[in-house]
């Protein structure tokens, strides 16, 4: 294939004067804990989150929430067996624990990291913005008393604390600079900005980040991880999510298929997706569409054909003009080009391929490459009896209904 910037004018890179960041970011998976907080999911049994724990592995995501083992029995438990898998496999990827800020939810992190030996981020968090003050009647005497116990707590028994605002894009500045001041004083060094309700825009994400580095950051003189933790109440969460990075966030939080409460948190495997296509990471992301198809069984969601990258209709097409340009470049022996000449994403990265059908918009090379790829001769009489069954069709036709076509012409295929 010649070189992709000389067929391609990438009008993305225009107006940015430079990339979108400068420095590793780092990703935090919550489909195991905050995702399946979504009203229609099913918590999978420990097997299947096993199974996911490893592809997010392979995939080179860098962290993950493993539960919320205060939240009762069955939440201990699977908590505890994700932990021991992490020592026993010997895995890369550093778990965290959601908590309240109260010591009753420390203390199950801070007795799993005993048993196994494994160093547990407690992710512990409170609401910051006023509508949540003022519904929870909380005081902001409240908050930072509330805070600097759980954190100090945490610290003093040895596990780290990733100190998390509910509702941050929501918040009050003054609020925003003393709790995170807090929390920096009593020892965390990771802090979660969250964009609970799905309430930002790009700018306001971006608003946001900068004025935690300049406020709370920089003069703490502390080395501080800040992560980003949106939701897509608005269809922003992927956007912002970059934005974040854009203006200096470290980590992105996401969730296999943008699972979570009302309509889900930001999608991991988009984000994967957009950060490997900006150049921001590199890692190999064929096992991409594993790790969302183990998520669709496991939590029963159902992937729309229509989902970026591993939705079934990706990277099909029944268009004439458009299956047209993908068949000539695959005549053309270069598969990377068919894979970018109708497509903004090139499937061969994700592990996946074009897929050329037939339908009441499709031309005759639609039925001839169909044909082909199958290794059923194209005759001129079993292409236009697919062809003319295609156009008095109003949908797609089935690999059954092509077969069916030839099969009533003088040279049906042999049985």
């Amino acid at each position: 294939m010649p070189d992709p910037q000389k067929l391609v004018y990438d009008w993305n890179l225009i107006g940015e004067s430079e990339p979108l960041t400068d420095k590793r970011v780092l990703l935090d998976d919550e489909t195991l804990r905050d995702g399946l907080q979504s009203p229609t999911v099913s918590d999978p049994a420990i097997e299947d989150k096993i199974q996911l724990l490893h592809l997010m592995e392979e995939l080179g995501i860098q962290m993950l929430d493993i539960g919320l083992p205060g939240a009762g029995p069955r939440a201990y438990a699977d908590t505890l067996a994700l932990a021991q898998e992490i020592a026993r496999s010997r895995l890369k990827i550093r778990p965290n624990c959601a908590a309240r800020t109260t010591l009753q939810d420390i203390d199950p992190i801070l007795d799993i990291a005993d048993k196994t030996g494994v160093t547990i981020d407690a992710a512990t968090f409170l609401g910051s913005s006023m509508i949540r003050q003022y519904v929870e009647n909380w005081t902001m005497d409240d908050l930072l008393r509330r805070t600097e116990e759980a954190v100090t707590y945490g610290i003093k028994r040895g596990v780290p604390v990733m100190y998390v605002t509910e509702d941050t894009t929501r918040a009050f500045p003054e609020t925003i600079k003393r709790l995170y001041t807090t929390a920096l004083n009593c020892g965390a060094r990771h802090i979660v900005l969250t964009d609970t309700v799905g309430h930002a825009t790009p700018a306001g994400a971006r608003a946001l980040v900068r004025f935690v580095i300049d406020e709370v950051v920089r003069p703490s003189g502390e080395e501080i991880l800040i992560s980003w933790h949106g939701h897509n109440d608005r269809g922003l969460s992927v956007i912002n999510s970059l934005a974040a990075v854009q203006a200096g966030a470290d980590v992105v939080h996401g969730c296999a298929l943008g699972i979570g409460e009302r309509v889900g948190n930001t999608p991991m495997d988009q984000m994967l997706v957009n950060l490997k296509l900006l150049g921001v990471i590199d890692q190999d992301l064929i096992k991409l569409k594993d790790y969302c198809d183990v998520a669709s069984r496991a939590c029963s969601v159902v992937i729309p054909p229509g989902y970026p990258v591993f939705g079934s209709d990706a990277f099909r097409t029944a268009t004439g003009v458009h299956a047209a340009a993908v068949i000539k470049a695959f005549k053309k022996g270069e598969t990377e080009l068919a894979n970018t000449v109708y497509s903004g994403v090139p499937s061969h990265l994700f592990g996946l391929e074009q897929i050329i059908d037939i339908g009441p918009m499709s031309g005759r090379s639609n039925v001839t490459f169909w044909l082909e790829k199958r290794g059923i001769q194209p005759t001129e009489e079993r292409v236009n009896a697919v062809y003319d069954k295609a156009k008095h069709s109003d949908r797609l036709l089935t690999t059954e209904e092509v077969l069916e076509a030839i099969h009533a012409t003088s040279t049906p295929l042999a049985i």
